[in-house]
């Protein structure tokens, strides 16, 4: 019997066998920072931490690339760096408890995501966080903030940013953290909230991912200023500015909650809001466009608590120097002190749908209306969609504007359309919200995850009632 050709097959399935094996990434790898118990002599195995997170990036322990020179300019290509180290491309580096100052992640541009994050039961506690020129990072579980250190100094706890040197970055993720000035500020003063507040963070890279992470007790909330972000499921509690500024394209915000601003005009300067825009053009603020943002989901309360004495006012989403252009405001809810509930000063091709708008009271300021605006420099806004919401009152003006299925109450006829308002807006069996929408432009979901419509037609404003059916994505504001 001839063999040779039994044998040659086999040669080849070894042989295809070997490539795809070279083919496939290496099995990933963890390891392991202990501020407490490791050493500058460790491994970074689970049994021999290394000591210091710092140190790990500074000492090139991570295989990853970077510019071949510097000033970084636009259309460079990344060269390999630390070439052989132990940490690469898919990698987890896991924090154990313990105090680990300002973290710097700079110059590492990873073909693929490297972790970072609290081992499960751990709490690591950083200063403040920087990732600068960089790429395929995602950082979770850490617990930020300035008076983790010996003297607490006031910064932007988080940056997540590029550098006119040093690069670009891209492709960041923070998640599952908490960052705050301090754990508690019952005691602060007015003056305190202003001067010894913290912001939370500053985005200034593109495709940042900020979600699921919780902050307090700030100056601003969390800021973004590159492209493609995706801010989602945030708790923003406590702050003496803006909630949430999107001034880059593209922008994603949903879900976020935003609450209890704190100090007004006098003594502080700032117009608070809860999501604020604005664009830059060739000749500065208001001479450009805003694209492509998505309000979806959110609730933004001025206070939930009315006996607060440092409470004050809140515009709820301003917008006040467009253009924006393609935007979609759906099934947010706003509740607060204010004229200003949702207002765009030059707006375009876009649409505010299903979104829910009350007082916090029946006094002066307010009542909060959705408002849509020339620019300011008089350019009209134009092709809007303006559908399926509840508010307080409306403002509209511009050409080509399609206004239908709104509701307009007053803050005193609330009770009969709402649960128990201002903080309960889900919608009563009887409410005159319930089916009377439209599907036309209106979001599938309501803003607790409900599919629409539950009954024949869309109801009004951001919750579609369902009677005790509980969904995902509940944001209850009892």
């Amino acid at each position: 019997m001839n063999i040779q050709p039994l044998a040659a097959s086999a040669i080849r399935i070894c042989l295809a066998v070997v490539t795809l094996a070279a083919q496939l990434p290496a099995a990933a790898s963890s390891f392991f920072v202990d501020p407490v118990n490791g050493s500058p002599a460790g491994d970074g195995s689970a049994a021999a931490p290394w000591q210091s997170l710092q140190a790990v990036l500074d000492a090139g322990l991570v295989e990853s690339r970077d510019w071949p020179s510097f000033p970084y300019v636009a259309g460079m290509s990344l060269v390999p760096v630390n070439t052989g180290a132990p940490i690469r491309a898919g990698d987890t580096v896991f924090l154990r408890s313990g105090y680990y100052g300002d973290i710097a992640i700079q110059h590492l541009y990873n073909t693929a995501p490297i972790t970072i994050a609290a081992e499960p039961g751990q709490t690591p506690r950083l200063r403040s966080l920087l990732v600068q020129s960089a790429q395929n990072w995602k950082l979770s579980g850490l617990s930020i903030s300035p008076s983790h250190a010996a003297t607490h100094t006031p910064t932007t706890i988080a940056r997540i940013n590029n550098h006119s040197y040093f690069g670009p970055t891209w492709d960041v993720e923070l998640s599952d953290s908490d960052l705050f000035s301090v754990a508690d500020a019952s005691s602060w003063s007015a003056q305190d909230w202003i001067s010894l507040a913290s912001s939370g963070i500053d985005v200034g890279g593109d495709r940042i991912s900020v979600r699921d992470n919780r902050l307090r007790n700030l100056r601003f909330g969390i800021s973004v200023g590159g492209e493609d972000a995706a801010i989602q499921r945030n708790l923003i509690d406590g702050f003496s500015a803006d909630g949430l500024r999107g001034l880059g394209d593209r922008g994603l915000f949903e879900y976020n909650r935003v609450q209890n601003i704190k100090v007004g005009d006098p003594p502080d300067s700032n117009h608070d809001d809860g999501f604020q825009s604005w664009s830059v053009g060739p000749t500065g603020v208001g001479s450009g466009e805003v694209t492509g943002v998505v309000l979806r989901g959110n609730v933004f309360i001025s206070s939930t608590d009315l006996n607060d004495p440092l409470r004050t006012s809140m515009q709820g989403i301003g917008c006040f120097d467009g253009f924006f252009v393609d935007w979609i405001v759906e099934n947010n809810v706003v509740i607060t002190d204010h004229w200003h509930g949702i207002s765009f000063y030059g707006m375009r091709d876009s649409r505010i749908v299903n979104n829910t708008m009350i007082d916090i009271n029946s006094s002066s300021p307010g009542p909060p209306w959705i408002m849509v605006h020339a620019h300011k420099d008089g350019r009209p806004s134009s092709n809007v969609v303006v559908r399926n919401n509840l508010a307080t009152d409306f403002s509209l003006a511009g050409s080509s504007l399609a206004i239908d299925h709104n509701l307009e109450f007053v803050y005193a006829n609330a009770g009969a359309l709402f649960a128990a308002p201002p903080f309960d807006l889900h919608l009563l069996p009887t409410s005159a919200a319930v089916d009377g929408g439209t599907s036309a432009l209106a979001p599938l979901f309501d803003i607790e995850g409900a599919p629409r419509p539950q009954g024949p037609e869309f109801d009004l404003g951001a919750y579609e009632w369902r009677g005790d059916v509980i969904f995902a994505h509940s944001f209850d504001l009892e």
